[in-house]
């Protein structure tokens, strides 16, 4: 049965890199500690649990480099990406979940028209910042599938 729900909360966790809202690989990290006090940790849970918190400060660090890499290489402003920030922050609460993505890509489009003066010229650089958002979501994904592989070669020891 802990088996059973640590793995719903995992994908859960999955889902929440693409669903705003719902929490994200974090979750993954706690559902897997969560696991390893229910069942027991066993040296490969150890090991487990180490992997996963690894994978969640790589997906940091990632989540981070990625859409201020792809931002730069758009010309963005450095100040577009805290708009988007508080864009986000406000859009989530004037429109739950959705409002999140729609007041980021607002938030950025109104500061890079701001510092650049010309529409298209800061639509081209928020697409830029979007674009590394996107890049950095489906790195999530990823390092999310993985986790929740090697959580499963332990689960697997433990039910057999």
């Amino acid at each position: 049965m802990w088996t059973l729900i640590a793995g719903v909360v995992m994908v859960v966790g999955v889902a929440g890199v693409i669903v705003p809202g719902l929490p994200g690989l974090l979750l993954v990290v706690a559902a897997g500690v969560g696991y390893g006090f229910a069942v027991g940790f066993s040296p490969l849970g150890w090991v487990v649990i180490g992997v996963l918190g690894v994978l969640l400060a790589i997906s940091i660090a990632l989540g981070v480099m990625i859409p201020q890499r792809e931002a730069a290489r758009a010309g963005t402003a450095g100040i577009s990406q805290w708009a988007a920030l508080l864009g986000a922050i406000i859009g989530f609460f004037v429109i739950p979940v959705f409002g999140l993505i729609a007041g980021a890509i607002i938030g950025a489009l109104v500061a890079e028209y701001q510092v650049k003066g010309n529409w298209d010229e800061a639509w081209t650089a928020t697409l830029g910042l979007v674009k590394g958002l996107g890049i950095s979501m489906l790195v999530d994904l990823v390092i999310g599938v993985v986790m929740i592989a090697a959580w499963s070669v332990w689960a697997l020891t433990v039910l057999f």
